[in-house]
């Protein structure tokens, strides 16, 4: 345990907290218009996980509040990026899967972004990032523990 003043401690997390601003802001002006990150992360797990979700699994999954992912499933549904549907067994509950309106979206959300990410990753160098990879992600885990 520390006293909370260690200055590596305060250092790696200024930096990755301002890192994470910055990304967020520059991915966000790359995306199409009307779409938001959290729209395009929703998407893309769907995309990936290539099965139906409920609200609440897809809200653990992205650490939001239920009523965040909510809010959020609400406008892909709008915009027809989601099918929403009732379980048969449990009518509180729902499941939500990507529509093919979704997956194009979603495919031109990271078309939009490939550029962007491409050249961070070619003017750091790929050995750097897949260097740095490890260590974030032992990061992640560290936090994610809860």
């Amino acid at each position: 345990m520390t006293d909370g003043s260690d200055p590596l401690a305060i250092a790696l997390f200024s930096e990755v907290f301002m890192t994470g601003q910055l990304a967020r802001n520059r991915l966000s002006k790359a995306l199409p218009k009307g779409m938001e990150l959290s729209h395009f992360s929703v998407l893309n797990h769907l995309a990936h996980v290539k099965d139906e979700k409920s609200p609440a699994q897809l809200a653990r999954a992205f650490h939001v509040t239920k009523g965040a992912m909510t809010n959020t499933l609400s406008k892909l549904e709008w915009a027809g990026y989601v099918h929403i549907r009732p379980d048969w067994d449990d009518a509180r509950r729902k499941f939500v899967s990507i529509s093919p309106a979704g997956k194009s979206a979603r495919d031109a959300a990271l078309h939009a972004i490939t550029p962007v990410i491409g050249d961070a990753v070619h003017d750091i160098g790929p050995e750097k990032i897949r260097a740095a990879l490890p260590v974030l992600r032992s990061l992640r885990d560290e936090l994610d523990e809860d």
